[in-house]
């Protein structure tokens, strides 16, 4: 006999932000089935521990009633402009019957309902549809008299419904639930209830830990309380259900449940907590734009391809002195001329001190420019005390030693003209052109000139300190003032004349140039006899000595600390002597 009796539905958190709670009001309750098992009677009064045998020709309705579908809620797409997931295909998965006929949710326990012609409760059917846990039994002494019934033994299959598997947990790893670890269904053991007990079977296994739970040990027979029996919980693929008849007799062996022995695949399957986390792999770090690995790369095919373009040329230029008339060209311009008798040889003191604040500032300075640059946000400013824009501290460090570098250039230069030294870089003849030409073939070609810079540069040497002296660093110079905040922005017909944008189109390569000439000048001394050369701008004598080498090692530990030093730490009180500095 059974009897359904409604209860509202428990209302949730809302599925849209500022929503309703979900389900919506007047969604449909759902149905709580109460069961009385046929043939059951109230015990006697004399015999409160017999209770009467459970009839063997009872059907049992969990076995004998169908399973049904049940269709499933989709919800949002999986990709972006994707159908609700799942897809309509897979809209409905079939369910036991005795979900269909509004057994209460997992965990929970039905609510006794009465009978129509009674006033005793009906006897409960346990549903099997608890979680995978261990079988409770409930004692007949917590239960009312109408109660002791016993209740017919129960048999609750699941379909095969396989499951979905999703993305990895860590990168690069497998879908998750890993292949074999969750079993797609679990099925409930046939449990036969003892008498004076009802038994909840649980009927779905959640996880693999659970997959076969311990049986607990029989409580023993007493006078008071019949023997409870629990069940043995079993997760595993759906298997044939087998089940025991009841025994109605007090004396006799107490009934035990029976269950399918789980496949031994299922058995076997692989705990979580057994396998070891897959750790991703750490990002490689970025050192500019490109890794340390990519720069590496960049810099062996850079000098890879360097050699081959350096050996082609030298193979071409030893080629054009083999053509005709080329070795007599090159016997009538050895690569250098004779210089007016009033040159003096050697390099005057301040020569080799105006050589030394040289490669200090043109090494900060080159250093300034390219944060100027490439810096996006600066990590100071600065703005004149007596008012004015605010600038970055790496372009108020990039002026201020512009500033000093020019003045060290004019000290040099008035120096120069002074001396009598100009003769040594500025061009007295119109030779100085075809013996740079011969000096770079001899270059080219490996056969270099004879090397007596104590006494005379070679033409191209002195064309090229022409240029640095006399060109390229009053072309910087220009060039930087006209994009400097000294320039005077006012004046329309002088920014007309010289617009900004050509001084930015020119100040960038001329930089490039220096740092070209600086290459090729440090590699030159280097490769024509490092000792002797140091010594004429260091040590200030022509001799072979290690003492030029230190006094330059020096000068380049010098300009390493600076280049260390220029930093908004060191630079912020140098710069507050002049102006305010903040930090936006």
């Amino acid at each position: 006999m059974t009897a359904t009796q409604s209860r509202p539905l428990r209302r949730g958190l809302p599925r849209v932000p500022g929503g309703d709670p979900w389900p919506a009001a007047g969604q449909a309750p759902a149905p709580i089935v109460m069961e009385r098992a046929e043939g059951a009677t109230a015990p006697a009064a004399a015999h409160p521990t017999e209770p009467a045998a459970p009839d063997p020709a009872a059907p049992d309705p969990a076995v004998n009633a169908d399973a049904g579908t049940r269709q499933l809620r989709r919800g949002l797409p999986r990709v972006p402009g994707g159908e609700p997931w799942p897809p309509a295909a897979l809209g409905s998965v079939p369910v036991p019957a005795s979900a269909m006929s509004g057994a209460p949710a997992a965990g929970e326990a039905a609510a006794p309902a009465l009978d129509s012609d009674s006033a005793e409760p009906a006897a409960l059917v346990a549903p099997a549809t608890a979680a995978a846990t261990p079988a409770q039994a409930i004692p007949a002494a917590t239960l009312p008299a109408a109660t002791l019934a016993t209740a017919p033994a129960t048999t609750t299959t699941a379909a095969a419904t396989p499951l979905r598997r999703g993305l990895p947990r860590v990168p690069g790893g497998e879908p998750w639930p890993l292949a074999g670890l969750a079993p797609s269904a679990a099925v409930a053991p046939t449990v036969q209830a003892a008498p004076g007990h009802i038994v909840q079977a649980p009927a779905r296994a959640t996880s693999v830990e659970h997959a076969v739970a311990e049986a607990e040990p029989p409580v023993a027979a007493s006078a008071q309380e019949a023997p409870v029996v629990p069940a043995t919980t079993v997760a595993s693929v759906p298997a044939v259900p087998a089940s025991a008849p009841a025994s109605a007799s007090s004396s006799g062996p107490v009934p035990t449940a029976t269950a399918t022995a789980a496949p031994a695949a299922a058995a076997a399957a692989p705990s979580v907590a057994a396998q070891k986390p897959v750790r991703p792999k750490a990002e490689a770090r970025l050192y500019g734009s490109r890794t340390l690995g990519q720069w590496i790369k960049l810099v062996v095919i850079l000098a890879a391809g360097a050699v081959a373009a350096a050996g082609i040329l030298v193979l071409a230029a030893r080629g054009v002195t083999t053509l005709p008339g080329v070795p007599a060209f090159l016997d009538r311009y050895p690569g250098e001329y004779s210089l007016p008798e009033t040159a003096e040889p050697g390099f005057p003191w301040w020569a080799q001190w105006s050589h030394f604040l040289n490669i200090f500032l043109i090494a900060l300075i080159i250093r300034s420019g390219y944060q100027v640059r490439t810096q996006q946000k600066p990590p100071a400013f600065w703005t004149p005390k007596r008012g004015g824009k605010k600038i970055s501290i790496n372009l108020w460090l990039h002026q201020s030693l512009d500033i000093l570098w020019l003045v060290n250039g004019l000290i040099f230069v008035v120096l120069l003209f002074a001396s009598g030294h100009w003769m040594r870089i500025l061009p007295t003849s119109w030779e100085v052109f075809p013996n740079a030409l011969s000096a770079l073939l001899q270059y080219i070609t490996l056969d270099w000139p004879v090397e007596n810079g104590w006494v005379n540069y070679n033409s191209l040497q002195q064309l090229m300190y022409f240029i640095v002296v006399f060109v390229a660093a009053p072309l910087a110079a220009i060039t930087g003032v006209r994009m400097s905040e000294f320039w005077p922005k006012n004046t329309k017909t002088l920014n007309r004349a010289y617009p900004i944008e050509i001084a930015r189109a020119v100040h960038f390569p001329t930089m490039l140039f220096f740092v070209a000439f600086i290459l090729v000048h440090v590699f030159l001394v280097f490769a024509t006899g490092a000792l002797r050369n140091l010594n004429h701008m260091f040590g200030g004598t022509d001799a072979v000595n290690w003492a030029g080498f230190w006094l330059f090692a020096a000068a380049i530990a010098v300009t390493a600390a600076g280049w260390y030093a220029a930093r908004p730490i060191v630079l912020a009180p140098l710069a507050r002597l002049s102006g305010q500095v903040s930090s936006r």
